[in-house]
């Protein structure tokens, strides 16, 4: 009986299982940064339904208490209807101020729930216990200042999506290397060791060894037409995940650039309204005081009543969209993700291989 132990060493002199390696490595960062991307959306969707349940909240907020306002406005009115100063017209008017304000309620109440089971389904929540979380009530996230400097280029490459079509594009670059490697010779050193045990008629027995040793050698001399073409279709896809990248990169600046003009426009126009909102409730306090003592009429009152109202509405919808605009701008920068936080690589050549791509 005989038992064979056969070995095998394959010699990459010219890096064909290296340059493998470093693609099915790059290859795997590219889909945890392609994970990254689905959780930067996810992390997106949830804060923009927070901030518009958060709006929705104010607003109605703002129409309870204009509500109040207007009520008590009511109230004056059908006194001094009582004492004479004032016209059932009067009464009525104040009386469709007060309805109007009850009308828009409900619509608030309606997109409040809505954007409140967006969260719950986006977390996979039951959206009941989630919305009587959220009517506790808080007050509207407020974008940070921003700083008015330049933004680095590396907050930039922490985009998940940059790091994907930088992934791809070294994995892309390595199959290159892969491809040419495959143009040359592989010489392949194979070994086998063969034990055989012999039993001999008369009882007694024998062991013998036998052994080999050689290299194997492959040259590629009837294949080499589609080998070159091997090499050409791979370096044709590294130039198209270059120009992926690239592509990837500009848009990148821009949504950046968009979102800090956007940012900027914002807190001029809170700050505009900040200021229009008082100074329309020092108007309605004059209104309100000057009615009272008979010195001016109803329609000033609700006039500014109106004012006060569009101008808060107003305000809660500028800090909305300061809020939706300053949770783009960090989605543009990454979210927070660093550079070089991939399964693999330890920020590999990513910039090298878009050189040497765009250079094919």
């Amino acid at each position: 009986t005989s038992n064979a132990f056969n070995v095998g060493w394959l010699l990459d002199l010219f890096g064909q299982y290296r340059r493998a390696q470093e693609s099915a490595g790059a290859s795997l960062d590219a889909a945890y940064a392609t994970a990254n991307v689905q959780r930067l959306t996810l992390i997106s969707a949830v804060t923009s339904a927070y901030i518009d349940v958060r709006y929705y909240q104010e607003r109605l907020e703002i129409a309870r208490q204009n509500l109040g306002s207007r009520r008590e406005t009511l109230s004056l009115t059908k006194l001094q209807l009582d004492a004479g100063a004032a016209s059932r017209l009067d009464v009525v008017q104040s009386e469709g101020l007060v309805n109007s304000t009850l009308a828009q309620m409900p619509a608030l109440e309606t997109n409040f729930r809505r954007a409140a089971h967006r969260i719950a389904t986006l977390l996979g929540m039951p959206a009941d216990s989630l919305v009587m979380e959220l009517q506790r009530g808080a007050r509207q996230p407020v974008a940070r200042t921003i700083p008015r400097t330049g933004i680095p280029a590396d907050l930039i490459r922490n985009r998940p999506d940059i790091r994907v079509a930088e992934r791809q594009l070294a994995a892309a670059v390595a199959d290159i290397g892969v491809a040419e490697a495959q143009l040359y010779p592989s010489i392949t050193l194979s070994g086998s060791i063969t034990p055989s045990f012999t039993k001999i008629s008369n009882g007694a027995s024998g062991t013998s060894n036998g052994w080999g040793f050689g290299p194997s050698i492959t040259l590629p001399i009837l294949d080499g037409g589609r080998l070159r073409a091997g090499v050409d279709i791979q370096k044709s896809v590294a130039r198209e995940q270059y120009l992926a990248w690239k592509a990837t990169v500009l848009n990148a600046v821009e949504e950046v650039e968009n979102a800090l003009t956007a940012l900027n426009r914002d807190q001029q126009t809170v700050s505009a309204y900040r200021r229009t909102v008082s100074s329309y409730q020092e108007a309605l306090s004059l209104a309100t005081a000057s009615y009272r003592d008979g010195a001016s009429s109803l329609l000033d009152v609700l006039d500014a009543q109106r004012n006060v109202s569009d101008a808060q509405s107003q305000l809660a919808t500028a800090i909305q969209q300061a809020a939706q605009d300053y949770v783009a701008l960090s989605v543009a920068l990454g979210g927070g993700y660093a550079v070089g936080q991939t399964a693999t690589s330890k920020g590999g050549p990513t910039i090298a291989a878009a050189v040497a791509a765009k250079r094919m």
